[in-house]
């Protein structure tokens, strides 16, 4: 007998966190040129837990992220990565990793 709910769609995301679209530009340039993206999270997010993790968010469902930060992350495919994404929160760039 099937499940009369669907489970939720799920992802996994890193992301870095920073004030302005200029910082995220300049970090998703050079995250396209070869940088390591979880370095430059530890060193430049502004998301304490980001910054520690490498950017690493885990695996979350649709619907848990503010709206813009949801609608990219699972429009994204695996490895790629967005250009910068405002939110209430900031700028973020976000990488699919899953």
């Amino acid at each position: 007998m099937g499940s009369l709910f669907k489970p939720k769609e799920r992802c996994r995301c890193s992301h870095i966190l920073v004030s302005d679209q200029a910082t995220a530009a300049r970090l998703r340039e050079q995250i396209q040129a070869g940088a390591d993206f979880a370095a430059l999270a530890r060193e430049h997010s502004q998301c304490p837990s980001g910054k520690q993790s490498g950017g690493d968010l885990g695996e979350f469902p649709r619907g848990a992220m503010v709206p813009a930060f949801d609608k990219v992350a699972f429009q994204l495919s695996v490895g790629e990565l967005s250009e910068p994404v405002q939110t209430k929160f900031g700028y973020h760039l976000i990488r699919r990793t899953a």
